[in-house]
């Protein structure tokens, strides 16, 4: 059992029964108690398998690697448009946790599975393209830029063209661009740490929040 992750369900002000359950199933399992993100994060062999993640309505545990999973009950879900692997098991009630115990611990082991042999889900259609227009046009008069951008991995190139495509209107946009024409540069990822503290390189763990307090 994590300390850290004692203190987190003692401070949590929704879902602590919740929590207590899904927390005493996961601990039932072959599953290490781990802390990311600053949340409740279970792993095996250091690979990421669960996390738990409690939204206002509901309370989810996600799988990171779900797609090669045989969803027999068919409970598991996609959390947004733009997921590719992750799905979540979402939960109303302890009580719905409790009954649903038997899958949780079946989907678990098969999800530890398919980690420990690198089963790659051949099934997966391929990410869509996204496109910014405003991106492009700039790409034409800055080689730099779009030199530095088609530097980046796939995966931060696609972060970068989702969060601008977010943007309605084509102003914001390319005030989304411009914000973050630096870090590109740098060849930084969006969801990269900036900062040196975060323990999951390079990824940001939210360890730049201790600077605003100091």
């Amino acid at each position: 059992m994590n300390k850290l992750v004692d203190n987190y369900i003692a401070n949590a002000k929704l879902w602590k029964e919740e929590l207590l359950a899904i927390r005493k199933i996961l601990l039932e399992t072959e599953l290490v108690e781990d802390y990311k993100w600053s949340t409740p994060c279970y792993t095996h062999n250091n690979k990421n398998i669960v996390i738990i993640a409690p939204f206002k309505t509901y309370f989810a545990l996600g799988f990171f690697n779900a797609t090669a999973i045989n969803d027999s009950a068919n409970l598991l879900i996609k959390a947004g448009a733009n997921t590719q692997s992750g799905r979540q098991l979402r939960f109303k009630d302890c009580k719905e946790i409790l009954d649903k115990r038997a899958v949780i611990k079946k989907y678990i082991k098969e999800a530890i599975s398919i980690q420990d042999t690198n089963i790659v889900d051949t099934t997966k259609p391929a990410a869509p393209v996204v496109e910014v227009e405003e991106l492009s046009t700039i790409f034409k008069s800055d080689v730099a830029f779009k030199k530095a951008f088609e530097s980046l991995t796939p995966g931060r190139q696609r972060g970068y063209l989702i969060y601008f495509s977010g943007a309605k209107q084509a102003e914001t946009r390319l005030t989304r661009i411009e914000k973050y024409r630096d870090r590109i540069l740098a060849g930084i990822g969006i969801t990269d740490c900036t900062c040196g503290l975060s323990k999951r390189m390079p990824s940001c763990d939210g360890s730049h929040k201790l600077l605003n307090k100091n």
